[in-house]
C-alpha cells in the first residue's frame, strides 16, 4: 500500500518537470524570436486599431506570468489616427506588462490574458466637434462566440495600473475628469453572457467635472476599496456592486451602472454612508455648492443617501438627488445655533420634470424639523427651498416659550421683555440671501400672554400685556390686546391693511387702525410718546436685518387710534366719558373730535402735538361748556398764570379757544410758551380776593366787600401772545362795583391795564329791571380812572391813568 504515495509524488514530480522544461522552452524560444514576436503581436493590435501602436522594447518575464508567459513593452504609446490634428496621445506608457496565453502560442496564435500599465497617462480626448482618439478602437458589430470561432482574442483576465495619471477631456460635453492611479488591481472572468470583475483601488481623484462650468466634485480626495462589476453581453449594461470605499475622510457604500447600450453613455451612481461628518460632505461637491454649505455645520455626523445620475453626452448635467437624516444634533447656521436639532432632508436639482437638472431646478425640502433656537423649542413641520439661484424659503413655524427668551435673539435696545408666554404658528415665505431668512412674508397666529415688555425707544412699560395677531395674506389683525402701564389698563384691537407689502418697501404708508377701550388711563404714564423718539442705532447681534426694519416700521408708521375711557387722569387733571381720535406718526399726534367730562361739564378738543425733542409744539381748539371754573383752573396749573389762580374764582365756564405753546417731555406746559385767542363767559361766577381789584378798593371803596365779589355773567376776549395777555375791552358788572377793563397783563415786564370804576353803588340799581336803563346808569356819576402797572417790588401797582380817553 505505501508504494502507490510514492508512485504518485513521483508522477507529479516528472510532469512539474516536464511543465517546467516547456515553460522554459518557450521562454527561451521567446527570447530568441522576440523581435519577430514583437512583430507578430504589433502586427495583431494594430490589426484592430485605426490608428498606431508602437512598442519601443519586449523583454520576457518568467515569472510575472506562470505558467503562462509574460513579457514586458517598453515605451509603449498608443495614438488614433488624427494625433497629429489634437496632439492628445491615448496612452503613454513606460512600463506595460503583458500576459500570454501559452498554449495559444504554441498552437499559433496569440491570447493576451493579463495586462499590467505602469508609470503611464492615459488620455481619453474628444473635441468640441464629438471626435474622440477612442476611435482608435475598431468597432466590432458582433461578438465573437469564441468555442466557435478560430483565431486570437483580447481577453484580458487581470488588469493593473500602477502610477498611472488618467484624464477623460470631453470638450464638447464640458467634462473633465482627472485621476492619479496609485494603484488598480482588477481579476476579470469572462462568462458566457459578458464578464464580472472584481477590483481594488488607490486612487487620487483631482477632478470630477460633469460639466466644467459648474465646478468638480470629489475635488483632490483619496478614493480606496474594492469594486465588483458585471457587463451583461445582451443589455450592454455595466454593473457596479454596493461596496464600501472611502473618498477622503468618509467611508460610503457605492454602486451603480453603466448603460453601454445608450448613446450618449448613460450612467446611475450611488452613495450612502451612515455616519458622515457634514465637512467632509461638503468637500465632496463643487467649490459653489461647498461655499455655501460651509456657512451651516452639524456637530455630530448625519445619515445620508445620494443618487447621481446623466449621460456622458455633450453639456449634460447629471441629475442630483440626496437625502440625509439628522437625529438630536447641533446645527450651526448664519441665523444662530439650534440644539437638538431633527429633521429629514432631501435635495434635488431637477425639481420638475422637463426643466433641466439645473440651480435654478433645484429643491431643498427639509421635514419634521425640530430644535431648540436661543432655548427657544420649535417645530417646523416642512420647509421648501426653491431655486438656489434666487432662492425662496417656505414651511411652517410652530413654537410656545417663554417670551424672556426673546432677548437673547434680538437684543434689548428696541424691545426688552420680562415675561409672559409666547404661542407661534406661522406659515412663512421669505428670500435667501447668504442662506440667511431675508423679508420674510407671514400668514397665521402670534399670541402673547401675561408678557412684560419695555418700548425702549419711548421708555415705556407695559405689565401683564396680551397680544392676539393674524397675518392674512395681505392685512394684519391684532386681537384681544390687553395692555397694562401702572394704574391704566387698556384693551385693544385693531388691523393694518396690505400690511405685508408695505412693511419691507414703504413703512412710512402703514396705518395702524385701533380701537380702544379702557376703564382708567393715567396719561402721565404715557408721557413717552411726548417725547421724541430715541433712535437704535443698532440692533443686536443675530438678526440685525428683522430688529432693524422692525425698528423702522415703528419709527415711520402712522397710527390712528379710536378712544373710548371710562376715566381720565393726568397730573391735578380728571375727566370721565372719554372719546378720541388720535393719529400718531413719526412727527407727532393729532387730536380730533376728543370730548371728556369734566369739573361738571364738557370739554372738546381739537389739535395737535409736533414733536421737536425736549419740547412740543402744540395747537389745539377748544370748545368748554359749564365746567366749574375753579376746578378747570386747578386741573390745568391755573395755565402758568401767578397772580390770577384757580383760588381767585368761582362760577362756570363756558368758552371757545385756539392756543399754542409748548410742552415738555414729561407734559408740562412751558411758561410764556402760550398764544391764543381765548373768548369765555362765565355765570354765576365770584371774583374772590383777586389782588388788583382789592388794591383798587382800598382807597376808592374802602367801604365795599372787594374780596368776594359775585356778577351774573362776565364774558371777555383774551389774546395770549406769550408772557403778555391783552384784555381787550371788557365790561365788569358785579355785586360790588361796576368797571370796564382793557390793556395788557403780563407776566412778566409791561402790565398796563387801564379800569374805569365809576363810584356808583351797584345796589342802587337792584330793583332796575329795564336792561337799558341799567347800562345808561352805570357809568354815571363819578368815574375813577386807574391805571395797573408794574411796580418795583415785582408786584401790580395802582396810579390814576391821565390819558384816560
Amino acid at each position: 500500500m505505501q508504494r502507490w504515495p510514492t508512485i504518485a509524488i513521483k508522477a507529479i514530480a516528472i510532469l512539474t518537470g516536464l511543465i517546467f522544461l516547456v515553460y522554459v522552452s518557450i521562454a527561451v524560444y521567446i527570447n530568441f524570436n522576440k523581435k519577430e514576436l514583437l512583430t507578430a503581436i504589433n502586427k495583431e493590435l494594430n490589426s484592430s486599431l485605426n490608428g498606431s501602436l508602437v512598442i519601443g522594447s519586449m523583454e520576457p518575464s518568467f515569472l510575472k506570468g506562470f505558467p503562462g508567459i509574460s513579457v514586458s513593452l517598453r515605451d509603449v504609446s498608443l495614438r488614433d489616427s488624427l494625433w497629429k490634428t489634437h496632439q492628445h496621445t491615448l496612452l503613454q506608457a513606460k512600463d506595460l506588462d503583458v500576459s500570454i496565453n501559452a498554449i495559444a502560442l504554441i498552437t499559433g496564435t496569440i491570447r493576451i490574458n493579463r495586462v499590467g500599465i505602469n508609470n503611464a497617462r492615459i488620455y481619453l480626448f474628444t473635441d468640441s466637434a464629438g471626435y474622440s482618439n477612442t476611435s482608435v478602437f475598431k468597432k466590432n458589430n458582433k461578438v465573437k462566440n469564441k468555442e466557435t470561432e478560430g483565431g486570437s482574442t483580447a481577453e484580458i483576465r487581470r488588469l493593473s495600473l500602477n502610477n498611472v495619471a488618467f484624464i477623460l477631456d470631453n470638450r464638447q460635453g464640458h467634462k473633465l475628469f482627472r485621476l492619479a492611479i496609485k494603484s488598480v488591481k482588477g481579476k476579470i472572468d469572462h462568462t458566457g453572457d459578458g464578464w464580472k470583475a472584481g477590483v481594488n483601488l488607490n486612487v487620487l481623484i483631482n477632478d470630477l467635472a460633469f460639466n466644467t462650468r459648474k465646478g468638480s466634485f470629489l475635488k483632490d480626495k483619496l478614493m480606496k476599496g474594492s469594486f465588483s462589476l458585471r457587463y451583461n453581453n445582451e443589455t450592454d449594461v455595466i454593473g457596479l456592486e454596493k461596496k464600501e470605499v472611502s473618498i477622503g475622510e468618509g467611508d460610503f457604500l457605492i454602486g451603480g451602472k453603466f448603460d453601454m447600450s445608450k448613446k450618449p453613455v448613460e450612467f446611475v451612481i450611488t452613495l450612502d454612508s451612515d455616519e458622515l461628518e457634514w465637512k467632509d460632505a461638503s468637500s465632496l461637491l463643487t467649490k459653489k455648492i461647498a461655499g455655501k454649505l460651509n456657512k451651516f455645520d452639524l456637530t455630530a455626523p448625519i445619515a445620508v443617501k445620494a443618487v447621481i445620475a446623466g449621460n456622458m453626452g455633450p453639456g449634460s448635467q447629471p441629475s442630483i438627488d440626496v437625502s440625509c437624516k439628522v437625529k438630536n444634533n447641533v446645527l450651526t447656521s448664519p441665523g444662530g445655533i439650534v440644539d437638538k436639532c431633527n429633521f429629514t432632508g432631501v435635495f434635488t436639482n431637477h425639481a420638475q420634470k422637463g426643466k433641466g437638472n439645473n440651480d435654478p431646478n433645484s429643491l431643498i425640502k427639509l421635514y419634521h424639523f425640530t430644535g431648540d433656537y436661543e432655548k427657544i423649542s420649535f417645530t417646523m413641520d416642512s420647509v421648501h427651498i426653491n431655486d438656489l439661484t434666487k432662492p425662496v424659503a417656505t414651511g411652517t413655524f410652530r413654537s410656545k416659550f417663554p417670551i424672556v427668551r426673546l432677548n437673547q435673539v434680538f437684543g434689548e435696545d428696541l424691545l426688552k421683555f420680562n415675561g409672559g408666554v409666547a404661542d407661534v404658528n406661522l406659515v412663512y415665505k421669505a428670500d435667501m440671501v447668504d442662506l440667511e431668512l431675508r423679508k420674510p412674508i407671514f400668514k397665521g397666529t402670534i399670541n402673547i400672554e401675561n408678557a412684560d415688555i419695555d418700548y425702549q425707544p419711548r421708555k415705556l412699560n407695559f405689565k401683564n400685556s396680551s397680544i392676539g395677531l393674524r397675518f392674512t395674506e395681505n392685512d394684519l389683525l391684532i386681537k384681544n390686546i390687553q395692555v397694562q402701564s401702572g394704574s391704566s389698563i387698556v384693551k385693544m384691537e385693531g388691523s393694518v391693511k396690505n400690511f405685508m407689502n408695505l412693511y419691507y418697501t414703504a413703512p412710512e404708508r402703514i396705518l395702524f387702525i385701533w380701537e380702544i377701550n379702557s376703564p382708567r388711563i393715567n396719561l402721565g404714564e404715557f408721557l413717552g410718546f411726548l417725547a421724541l423718539r430715541k433712535r437704535v442705532n443698532s440692533v443686536k447681534k443675530r438678526n440685525p436685518g428683522f430688529m432693524d426694519q422692525l425698528n423702522v416700521v415703528l419709527e415711520k408708521s402712522n397710527v390712528d387710534m379710536r378712544m373710548r375711557v371710562d376715566k381720565v387722569i393726568y397730573d391735578k387733571f380728571t375727566a370721565t366719558d372719554a372719546n378720541a381720535n388720535l393719529t400718531l406718526s413719526e412727527s407727532g399726534i393729532k387730536m380730533k373730535d376728543v370730548s371728556v367730562r369734566h369739573a361738571g361739564g364738557t370739554l372738546k378738543l381739537n389739535g395737535s402735538v409736533l414733536q421737536k425733542g425736549s419740547l412740543n409744539h402744540f395747537k389745539i381748539n377748544t370748545k368748554i361748556a359749564n365746567v366749574n371754573i375753579r376746578d378747570f383752573f386747578y386741573s390745568f396749573n391755573n395755565f402758568g398764570l401767578q397772580t390770577f389762580t384757580h383760588k381767585n374764582l368761582k362760577g362756570f365756564l363756558f368758552s371757545r379757544n385756539t392756543i399754542s405753546g409748548s410742552v415738555t417731555d414729561m407734559g408740562k406746559i412751558v411758561p410764556r410758551s402760550l398764544n391764543g385767542t381765548v373768548i369765555f363767559d362765565i355765570r354765576k361766577g365770584a371774583l374772590i380776593g383777586f389782588e388788583p381789584i382789592m388794591g383798587v378798593g382800598k382807597f376808592a371803596f374802602p367801604f365795599r366787600d372787594l374780596e368776594n365779589i359775585t356778577f351774573s355773567n362776565l364774558n371777555g376776549k383774551f389774546d395770549i401772545r406769550g408772557e403778555k395777555v391783552t384784555i381787550n375791552p371788557m365790561m365788569v358788572n358785579s355785586s360790588v362795583l361796576n368797571m370796564n377793563v382793557a390793556g395788557v397783563y403780563s407776566l412778566g415786564k409791561g402790565t398796563n391795564i387801564a379800569l374805569d370804576v365809576p363810584l356808583r353803588n351797584p345796589k342802587k340799581d337792584a330793583d332796575i329791571t329795564d336792561k337799558k336803563e341799567i347800562q345808561e346808569r352805570r357809568m354815571k356819576g363819578i368815574v375813577l380812572h386807574i391805571l395797573a402797572t408794574d411796580g418795583d417790588d415785582g408786584k401790580i401797582k395802582f396810579k390814576w391813568n391821565k390819558n384816560h380817553k
